[in-house]
This record gives structure tokens, C-alpha cells and sequence, in this order.
């Protein structure tokens, strides 16, 4: 165990409990600064923060985003259950692998001097050399973002080797360099040599054995050449290789004739698509370039070299030197040019990269939203430091990425261009539109927006109801035609995830998470998910019936013909996609009240503790006498309030009660 592991566990064995029932006593009405989740992660923040509260001009620590992200993740790879101190030692672990520095005393001179100057943030995927060697272990969508220290060649080989560091690790690392790139390594007039900067993906590891000496890394085809124009050399070379073609002069003909062009755009879109074959699906990524002269341009990845869409950023310039050039036609690509650029055998890729500039953003007081002295003290310089303004990084739209905002967005925050965005909030509404795109409403407690869900292909969250209490980051704000805001969230954007917190497997076992409530407790406005332990009562009124649902989305078919069925919440022909399914209405009881409430699927399930297969195998006489078998057993349960009516979405069997049970889980 590692210090900052031991730390997190005694801070957590010291001061943190959660929150148990207080009875009948509590207002009906859930404020929102009693939810356990939202309690966790403020306290998780006070802890890795070095100031205590992660605030000021230039917070030091960890983003809301960051922690809630990684707490939700935590909690999908512990599906039985976490505890406080497994979420803060993994916070620990994160956020001290994120921010190590190594020891600059062990750093190349070459990397000491790029450092001072080096501005541009880091790429998603980007991992260190650091890292390589404490986890030996290389993904090949990871990214290296190096500098050479050295070229050399094997002694008694032609074989040329990289040495390699980066701005954040003590160590080193050798690149055996794939032989396309042997013409730019020459130690006379070649380009990779000491102090050049290069982006690598699709690498993988040679570890090292018994005596074989260090770690390695394979050749590997996906490197891009870092230009920097302040630079003389790379100055000339841009003006000297790459400004005399542009996309306009492109030639079928010529390109036919063996005439090959070196050419430069601005990146203006980076794009993922799936193109279906005759022998399968074939992933495309679809870099949408723009010239000096405003014209546009396609560059093509496809299959394995969509790799290289992880080395590339929205706003940085790409060189391309010798692309394979393709008809438009023969890419089945819509575009007003006749051809589209690939990446060849013989293509040669330089990037000058985008360094994104910062903006000013002033903290809006709902950071401090229904935290009582708390806004006080932001408020008075008297009682401590006064927190007024971030800067965030602003890309060349002039949109605002709020990914690394220190404090949690409310819907009343919301601007526009504002992207990254991440909201915690109740489903209030939903509306189907068409696939594969549907409308959520998120709710807290300032306000309510509609954000637009594109998918990749279909839905793909699993089932999503009215009341659910949700976790969405990713989201770009702007504003449509009739002048009001508008969000959108695209599922395969970089920082896109969305999860259902009420539909958690890891939310009842998670006493840190949430808190017990008596059913007495409970508002009918939807106030977020609610965990009490109950006992089944009146089983005489349970209502169980077996039906087919959407297994995508969970949701119940309509009677329709069995040759062309639709499923009316996600709006897809799903006549592959249908499983038996409970739909069970039943009564839970606890010492202080009793609820009357339905639900479906795994919760169903765990509820009846049989399979709808094997409730369809028994006798009818059997079905019916079934349930009483159930009564006062122990359960704990999520809940929530999912009263409001969406037509054509919620079932007219329960669209009348009041609660859904989401989760349950059996009391032994």
C-alpha cells in the first residue's frame, strides 16, 4: 500500500460516516445538500485539494468532474459494493499518477529547455513513461507524447532506435523506429534528432527478460512530427514544402500520373463513422481540413490507422507530405471535391499543434448553492479566501471547455459555447425523436434543460425512466434558432459518459453513497433515489405479469404485429432484440409507513427471486399462489419518483403509481 493510499484510508477511518435514517421528524422535502453522493465527492475534494477546498485563482486540486467521473467508475468496476476508503485510496492513486512530475535532476537538458515553453495541454490518451514501467503494460490507443533525446543506430545493425523522455517522467524509454520513417532519422539532414518533439500511438511493449536489458517499445506506424513555426527550421520547412499545393489544385488525373503533393489544413472537425461491408463493419475516422485559401478537404483513417485520430486536436494545423489520394465516389464520402486524402504507405504527417488560450471565467454563486455559512464566508474576505474567477482553456471558436472547472455545474450556470460540461441531475422528461437520437430533460435544483443524446448507433444506456437520478458529462451548450440554449451530447466524443446513478449494481452495498430513509420520509416530487430497507406486505395485491421488452432499453413493446416490431421510447425495429420480461406491482412496508410500487427487469427479479423463463414453466395455479411464498421478506431498495406521465413512454399499467423500485437487493 502506498503512502497516499494509508493517508486516504486513516483520514476516511477518522472522520468519515455516513448518514443513517432520523426518522419521522425530517422535512418530506430532500434538500439536496443531504445527498450522500454529492457529500462524498465535496469531501473527497477537501482531502486531495492542498489548500483544503481546491478554490482559489489557480485551484490545485482535482475538478468535480474529475472526481465524480472517477468515483462512478470506481463504483461500475466494484459492482458489489465499495467503501469510502477504496474510493479514496483509488482517488489517491488517480490523482497522484495524473499530476507526477518525476524528478526533474534526471531529465535531459533538451526536455529541461522545452519545458519552460511548453504550453499545449495534454492529448486524452496521453499516457508516461513513468507509467509504462510501473504498470508494464501499453495500450495501443494509449499516447506517448515524447521528445528524442538521442538517434542511434544498433551497433552491428542498420536498425534505428529512438531514445525517448516526455515532460512528466524521470525515465526514459528506446523506440525501435519503423523503417517508413528511416529517410527522416538520417544523422545528417534528418528531422528526428535530439529536441524534436513527436506524438506515438499503437505501440505495444517489449518488456524486459532475465538479461535482455530494458523495456522497449516496438516499431509502430502512427507518428506524427511536432512543427513549431517560432522555430527558423520548421518555419522554412512549412513555407518550403507545404505552402506551394493547396487542396484546390488536387488532380485525379495527375494523381494517376504518379504527380504526389504535399499539402497543409487546419483540423476543423475530427469525426468517428462505421462503414458497413460486405464481409462486416470497417471503423472510419473522418478529419475535416480547411487550407489557406478556405478550402476543404477530407483526410481518411480507416480500420487500425483510426489510431492516429488520438495524436491529432480540433484547431492544430496537420502537414500532410505525399497523401494516397482517393475519388470521393470511391470512399462513398458526400463532399463538393471529387477526391479524399488517406494515409498511405508513403504519407508522412507533421502537426503543429493547437496551444489553446486561456479565459477568464467568474465563479457563479451557486458553487456555494444551499451550503448556508458557507456562501457566507465566499462572500466575506473576513472569513477566509474569496473565490472569483478560473481560467479555463478556450479553443479557437472562442468555446469554453468547463471539463476542468474546480466546482460543480448547475443548469442555471449554463451558457453558450460552453463545452465539457458536466451535469448531476433527476430525468424529468423524456421524448423520442428519431434514432438515433432522443431528448432527456435534466432537472436540479435551479433549473431544468433539454439536452439532445446522439448515439453511435443506438441507445445504449440501459433502461432510463422518469425520476432516475443521472450523471451526464461531455455536454456542449449553444444556442438553436429560437434564441434559447440548447445542449447536445454525442456518445463517442472524448469526456462523453453518462450513467444512470439510480440503476447503480454497486449503489446498495455502498453505505458511503447513500443513506437510509423511512418510507414516511418520502415526497412524491422527484427528489433523486432513495435507499430504505423494506419487507414485502399485502402480496394479495401484488400484480406479476410476464411480457416482451426492448433489451437495449428496457422498456415494454406495445401489441403490434410480430413481423415489425417498433419500440416506442428509443424508436428501433427490435425484432432481435426482445426478451421475456416481469412487470411487477407490489406493496413495500417498513416500520413507518407503506408504499405502493412497480418495477421491471433484474430488480424484478431479485424481488421474486425467480427468472420470468421460470416463472412461465410453472402451473398457472402455481404462478398465482407464487407470491404469497414472498411475504415479509427483507429487502433494501432503490427508489424514486417517476409520477409524471410522458405519452407514448410510459406504460399505461403503471402510469398511475408513484414510485419505481430501480434496485433491489435481498436482506439475509
Amino acid at each position: 500500500m502506498t503512502d497516499h493510499e494509508a493517508s486516504a484510508m486513516e483520514v476516511e477511518r477518522r472522520h468519515w460516516k455516513p448518514q443513517e435514517c432520523s426518522g419521522g421528524e425530517r422535512e418530506v422535502a430532500v434538500e439536496e445538500e443531504e445527498d450522500p453522493f454529492l457529500q462524498f465527492i465535496e469531501y473527497a475534494k477537501s482531502v486531495l485539494s492542498p489548500d483544503g477546498n481546491g478554490s482559489g485563482d489557480d485551484p490545485k486540486g482535482p475538478s468535480w468532474r474529475w472526481i465524480a467521473s472517477r468515483i462512478l467508475k470506481t463504483c461500475i468496476a466494484y459492482s458489489s459494493g465499495v467503501t469510502s476508503a477504496i474510493l479514496l485510496s483509488d482517488l489517491f492513486q488517480a490523482w497522484n499518477e495524473l499530476n507526477k512530475s518525476g524528478a526533474p535532476k534526471k531529465q535531459s537538458e533538451c526536455i529541461f529547455q522545452l519545458k519552460k515553453k511548453h504550453k499545449r495541454a495534454k492529448l486524452p490518451s496521453t499516457v508516461t513513461i513513468d507509467s509504462i514501467y510501473e504498470k508494464k503494460f501499453l495500450s495501443l490507443n494509449s499516447v506517448i507524447e515524447a521528445v528524442i533525446i538521442d538517434t542511434y543506430i544498433l551497433p552491428g545493425t542498420n536498425i534505428y532506435m529512438l531514445h525517448l523522455g516526455d515532460f512528466w517522467s524521470s525515465n526514459t524509454i528506446d523506440l525501435y523506429l519503423h523503417r517508413r520513417f528511416y529517410s527522416l532519422a538520417d544523422q545528417k539532414n534528418g528531422i528526428l534528432k535530439k529536441g524534436r518533439e513527436v506524438f506515438l500511438t499503437g505501440c505495444r511493449l517489449r518488456t524486459a527478460t532475465g538479461g535482455s536489458g530494458h523495456a522497449r517499445l516496438l516499431p509502430t506506424e502512427y507518428l506524427v512530427i511536432l512543427l513549431d513555426e517560432d522555430q527558423n527550421d520548421d518555419a522554412m520547412l512549412l513555407l518550403a514544402q507545404f505552402c506551394e499545393d493547396n487542396f484546390s489544385a488536387i488532380s485525379l488525373s495527375d494523381v494517376n500520373r504518379g504527380v504526389s503533393y504535399s499539402l497543409r489544413g487546419g483540423i476543423k472537425s475530427i469525426t468517428s463513422l462505421e462503414v458497413q461491408g460486405k464481409y462486416g463493419s470497417l471503423q472510419r475516422k473522418q478529419i475535416d481540413l480547411v487550407d489557406h485559401e478556405g478550402v476543404s478537404s477530407k483526410f481518411l483513417l480507416w480500420g487500425e490507422q483510426v489510431l492516429l485520430a488520438n495524436l491529432f486536436s480540433v484547431g492544430s494545423t496537420l502537414a500532410l507530405d505525399r497523401p494516397f489520394i482517393s475519388s470521393s465516389t470511391d470512399c462513398a464520402v458526400e463532399t463538393s471535391q471529387e477526391c479524399c486524402l488517406e494515409y498511405g504507405t508513403a504519407t508522412q504527417l507533421y502537426l503543429v499543434p493547437f496551444v489553446q488560450n486561456e479565459e477568464q471565467v467568474s465563479l457563479a454563486l451557486t458553487q456555494n448553492h444551499n451550503k448556508g455559512p458557507k456562501l457566507s464566508r465566499a462572500l466575506d474576505p473576513s472569513q477566509g479566501l474569496v473565490v472569483s474567477q478560473v481560467f479555463l482553456p478556450c479553443d479557437s471558436q472562442g468555446s469554453i471547455d468547463f471539463s476542468d472547472y474546480p466546482f460543480r455545474s448547475f443548469v442555471v450556470d449554463l451558457r453558450e459555447k460552453m463545452t465539457g460540461i458536466s451535469l448531476y441531475g433527476i430525468v424529468s422528461d423524456i421524448t423520442s425523436t428519431q434514432e438515433p437520437v432522443l431528448s432527456v430533460k435534466i432537472q436540479d435544483v435551479t433549473g431544468a434543460v433539454w439536452a439532445r443524446l446522439h448515439f453511435a448507433r443506438s441507445w445504449s444506456l440501459g433502461r432510463l425512466g422518469l425520476g432516475h437520478t443521472i450523471y451526464i458529462s461531455g455536454l456542449m451548450c449553444s444556442v438553436g434558432t429560437g434564441k434559447s440554449l440548447e445542449l447536445r451530447w454525442v456518445e463517442n466524443d472524448v469526456g462523453a459518459s453518462f450513467i444512470n446513478i439510480s440503476c447503480l449494481p454497486a449503489l446498495l452495498n455502498s453505505s458511503c453513497l447513500h443513506k437510509l430513509s423511512c418510507l414516511s420520509d418520502l415526497s412524491a416530487e422527484p427528489t433523486g433515489t432513495r435507499v430504505c430497507r423494506v419487507w414485502l406486505d399485502q402480496i394479495e395485491h401484488c400484480h406479476v405479469t410476464v411480457r416482451l421488452s426492448h433489451t437495449s432499453c428496457g422498456y415494454f413493446l406495445d401489441d403490434g404485429s410480430s413481423e415489425d416490431l417498433k419500440c416506442n421510447f428509443c424508436q428501433r425495429k427490435c425484432n432481435a432484440e426482445l426478451a421475456q420480461n416481469f412487470h411487477l406491482k407490489i406493496t413495500l412496508a417498513d416500520e413507518s409507513g407503506k408504499l405502493f410500487a412497480w418495477c421491471t427487469g433484474q430488480t424484478a427479479v431479485e424481488l421474486l427471486q425467480i427468472t420470468p423463463d421460470e416463472f412461465c414453466e410453472l402451473p398457472e395455479e402455481e404462478q398465482i399462489m407464487y407470491p404469497s411464498s414472498l411475504e415479509h421478506e427483507t429487502f433494501k431498495v432503490a427508489l424514486v419518483s417517476c409520477r409524471k406521465k410522458v405519452e407514448g413512454l410510459v406504460d399505461q399499467d403503471h402510469d398511475t403509481i408513484a414510485w419505481e423500485i430501480t434496485r433491489a437487493m435481498k436482506c439475509e
